[in-house]
């Protein structure tokens, strides 16, 4: 998997052993959109700026809605670990999303 934005690039094969939300919380992990409000495990977003993704046809459009999002703890800064409608698994830094 690649970032869109920075091209940071990680193994989708690769135990993820951040993927419980519940002591990332715990930790005081916040993660906020480009608006500033504070995201939660199955919040609804939409993306506010093309994305670009290696290997993929098409980009991301602004105004395409991710729902159900997770709230996780790494990789950099992609803490929204989310699947996008007819793309896919991803990996989304909060500058790049909005609350729905």
């Amino acid at each position: 998997m690649n970032c869109p934005t920075c091209g940071h690039a990680w193994s989708t094969d690769a135990p993820d052993a951040s993927a419980d939300t519940a002591s990332a919380q715990e930790e005081g992990l916040v993660v906020r959109d480009s608006v500033g409000n504070i995201l939660q495990d199955g919040d609804d977003l939409v993306i506010t700026q093309t994305l670009r993704v290696k290997g993929a046809q098409n980009a991301l459009k602004p105004g395409t809605k991710v729902t159900n999002i997770r709230i996780i703890e790494g990789h950099d800064d992609h803490h929204i670990d989310c699947r996008i409608p007819g793309f896919g698994p991803m990996k989304l830094k909060g500058s790049v999303v909005k609350k729905a």
